[in-house]
């Protein structure tokens, strides 16, 4: 049967040493310690990302990944107004998306000190969202 390139690009991607299933892996991990995901979108309404954030313990923690290739994360103040901007940044890492998720899961969690950080994600356009911090 000869495929046309439109049924190859809808086929799955297979990459050699498992790297898709630690990638899944640490996203699951990461998932079953509380992470909350969202998956921007550019006006076209292609992913661009696949965005994890944790708040814990007066921290934010956050995950990026673009690719297999692109990843980043931080750990942040709970109060930091602009977690894809942060003026102060505790921690930070970038990478390989495996590399990065399992740098972000040694974390350990930090001493608790003052109030829990508050806020939620928004939604702002179709298949977008931005954090926002709670402000009292």
């Amino acid at each position: 049967m000869i495929r046309t390139e439109t049924q190859l690009e809808q086929q799955p991607r297979t990459i050699t040493g498992g790297v898709t299933n630690e990638i899944t892996d640490g996203l699951q991990a990461l998932m079953s310690r509380d992470f909350q995901f969202a998956h921007p979108r550019d006006s076209a309404g292609t992913l661009v990302a696949v965005v994890g954030l944790r708040v814990h313990h007066n921290v934010i923690d956050i995950v990026q990944l673009y690719g297999e290739d692109d990843a980043d994360a931080a750990r942040i103040p709970g109060d930091e107004p602009d977690v894809l901007f942060p003026q102060t940044v505790i921690w930070r890492t970038s990478g390989r998306a495996r590399d990065v998720i399992k740098q972000v899961l040694r974390l350990e969690d930090p001493v608790e000190i003052g109030t829990a950080a508050k806020g939620c994600w928004m939604p702002t356009h179709a298949g977008r969202s931005t954090w926002l911090a709670a402000s009292a």
